[in-house]
């Protein structure tokens, strides 16, 4: 953990905020000798997501003797430094660390969070640190997410889940964790910041205006909508936990509009994905050359993801981790490649132009393998004034009776998308039916899997009643009966066309009006259900004496697995044959 006397160089931020949050630590006057805000020079260490297992430290050993000389070099020449922990502490499986329960998983546990608060304070340096969406996942020995919250805080010696540190003359770290687990509406392992602290973070933003030179960057374990970073169409997409606050339409997009509206906002560092640096579009910039493309719209902040430090965490065999190296004039973002030993990569130069506008340059293009499998999932672009919207929009093709007909039959390459009448958008891409944001057109989540769209036609239709639709002239007539109460001025079907034998499938929204299918469900209910399937299946076999070949079909939906993944929509024993389970 931390103590008060490594804290003490540097000094608390009066902030107005509820009683409920507090937003800095208890600390001693700072000594007359302190190098800290001696300059604006300062120097932050990014660490993605750790998955520490205790059986198998010598990757995080060889990390932190690398890391070491270049934070003692920076300690030396302005001592404005600090350590900044993006969660997922933990590894989600046994680690062979409680004799007493084989099956218990590392992440979330006391002894998980206490071992990486020694890990986290060998650096010489403070530390800060937030949750990601593994570390209240001590499910075995906490019954409750503020229990488990609880211990977090406490290990790390956080007094709330938030935090806010003043690292040079008037920059700012500040981070959100997400605190939510077991009461996960769907996925457990959606990234939420809870109401309390999106509230705080919205007033430490007007409380601190780029116009008055403040400048802030944030650290969270997932990106928000409408970063533009790189990310997983076959995981994080797909089921939901892709963006913070993912599964809710408004929380979800109100991040990005806070960066728009907050200049202050330079910087923003994530990473969840476990993917690597050496992609150019693991950074993105606030604003690029018209000639590359439209305006992003992404205020003043640069977008970070942030790789791993254990090659059993890395889903594209990288290691590495990131470094902020900043002063008034702008800041770097470095890779500290643990790969190879410890070698420091400038990636991108950020220059600031002013308090409001700055520019960014690539150190580099992508640095990636010719048969790099983690390409950039598609997102469809609407253009701007100097650009028109991409080759896979058809939203211009709609009939004089308002239908909308892919005509060719889809396949694993078909690419196209178009915006619904009540503005959703939906595109097509490897196979997959997708919904995507109105606003950002990031990926919002999975429809139609590929197991039931391919080889189909899609078409958009008319589906309101004639006398409920609203004509141009200023009567409005229509929207009379109670048969049209709730209706949009325009209501759709979305028709999925098998005319191999003739079936239309009618893709039913959600009660929210959002299309993409929230079928992964929380990780305590999946588990329960995968507890009853063994059980039946165990009866089947033992009592029923049906043997080994007994087949076992649950009653609820497709997805019945406890991993966290769900690419798949069609329903067993409907849509899709029963499955043995």
């Amino acid at each position: 953990g931390q103590s008060a006397s490594t804290l003490a160089w540097v000094g608390p931020i009066p902030m107005r905020t509820s009683t409920t949050m507090r937003t800095t630590r208890s600390m001693p006057s700072r000594p007359a000798t302190t190098l800290c805000m001696a300059s604006d020079d300062f120097c932050v260490a990014v660490l993605g997501d750790l998955h520490i297992d205790p059986r198998k430290m010598e990757d995080y050993e060889t990390g932190r003797a690398q890391w070491l000389p270049i934070i003692d070099e920076a300690k030396e020449a302005h001592g404005n430094v600090a350590l900044c922990s993006l969660g997922d502490l933990g590894e989600s499986k046994n680690c062979d660390h409680n004799p007493n329960n084989p099956s218990e998983l590392f992440a979330g546990t006391t002894i998980c969070h206490e071992t990486a608060s020694d890990f986290l304070g060998s650096f010489g340096v403070p530390y800060e640190v937030i949750g990601g969406n593994h570390d209240l996942e001590g499910i075995d020995e906490f019954s409750t997410d503020a229990e488990n919250l609880d211990l977090f805080l406490n290990a790390h010696g956080k007094p709330s889940p938030n935090f806010i540190r003043e690292i040079a003359d008037k920059t700012l770290l500040v981070g959100l964790s997400s605190t939510v687990f077991r009461d996960a509406k769907y996925t457990s392992h959606e990234v939420t910041v809870d109401k309390e602290q999106c509230e705080w973070f919205e007033q430490t933003l007007q409380d601190h205006p780029a116009d008055e030179g403040w400048k802030i960057f944030v650290f969270t374990h997932a990106p928000p909508n409408g970063s533009g970073l790189r990310v997983l169409q076959e995981n994080h997409v797909v089921n939901g936990c892709c963006w913070l606050n993912h599964s809710n339409d408004a929380e979800c997009r109100k991040f990005i509009e806070l960066v728009r509206e907050h200049r202050c906002i330079k910087g923003w560092f994530s990473g969840h994905f476990h993917l690597g640096q050496d992609y150019q579009d693991s950074i993105t910039f606030p604003t690029i050359d018209p000639k590359d493309g439209p305006y992003p719209n992404r205020g003043s902040c640069v977008f970070v993801q942030t790789s791993v430090m254990r090659s059993g965490s890395s889903r594209d065999g990288r290691q590495q981790s990131r470094m902020i190296r900043g002063n008034k004039e702008g800041f770097e973002i470095c890779t500290v490649d643990h790969k190879d030993g410890g070698k420091v990569r400038l990636d991108a130069t950020i220059t600031y132009r002013d308090d409001t506008n700055e520019v960014g340059v690539y150190a580099h293009g992508d640095i990636a393998d010719t048969d790099e499998k983690f390409f950039k999932v598609y997102q469809p672009s609407a253009g701007d004034e100097l650009h028109p919207p991409d080759e896979g929009y058809i939203g211009d093709r709609w009939t004089d009776d308002g239908t909308l007909l892919v005509v060719d039959e889809i396949t694993q390459d078909t690419k196209a998308w178009w915006n619904m009448a009540c503005g959703r958008v939906l595109g097509m891409l490897n196979g997959m039916l997708i919904e995507y944001d109105p606003s950002t057109l990031a990926p919002l989540g999975l429809i139609v899997g590929a197991d039931e769209l391919v080889g189909k036609k899609i078409a958009v239709i008319d589906s309101g009643l004639e006398e409920c639709l609203i004509d141009d002239g200023e009567l409005n007539p229509g929207m009379e009966g109670a048969e049209c109460e709730g209706m949009e001025a325009r209501e759709q079907a979305v028709l999925l066309i098998d005319e191999a034998d003739g079936q239309v499938t009618v893709v039913q929204p959600n009660e929210d009006g959002s299309y993409w299918r929230k079928i992964v469900r929380n990780k305590m209910i999946r588990m329960k259900e995968a507890r009853r399937i063994k059980a039946a299946k165990l009866f089947a076999e033992d009592e029923l004496k049906f043997g080994e070949e007994a087949k076992v079909v649950p009653s609820w939906g497709p997805y019945m697995s406890t991993s966290g993944t769900a690419k798949k929509t069609g329903v067993a024993g409907l849509t899709t044959k029963a499955e043995n389970m």
